[in-house]
């Protein structure tokens, strides 16, 4: 089950479990729609994985499944100007 990270991992916009912005790779690799399509060519940086839009758990099942509240950044050449 996917863990539905809270966060883009480059410049840490906010990416609720309902957000069609959020793209994430095989390994759960998440970015916002304009670092994975603008930064990265849809092209995960840690794996190099296709970064496609992540699926939307639905509402009735967040309470049972919460999304994840960690936040993940971290330091990639591309997210530098941030």
């Amino acid at each position: 089950m996917l863990i539905l990270k809270p966060n883009c991992e480059c410049c840490d916009v906010d990416l609720p479990p309902d957000s069609t912005a959020a793209r994430s790779c095989s390994f759960e690799c998440t970015f916002c729609k304009d670092c994975a399509e603008t930064r990265f060519d849809n092209t995960c940086p840690n794996c190099g994985g296709e970064l496609i839009r992540r699926p939307i758990r639905p509402a009735a099942m967040l309470a049972k499944f919460p999304a994840s509240t960690e936040r993940f950044t971290k330091a990639h050449a591309a997210c530098a100007d941030l």
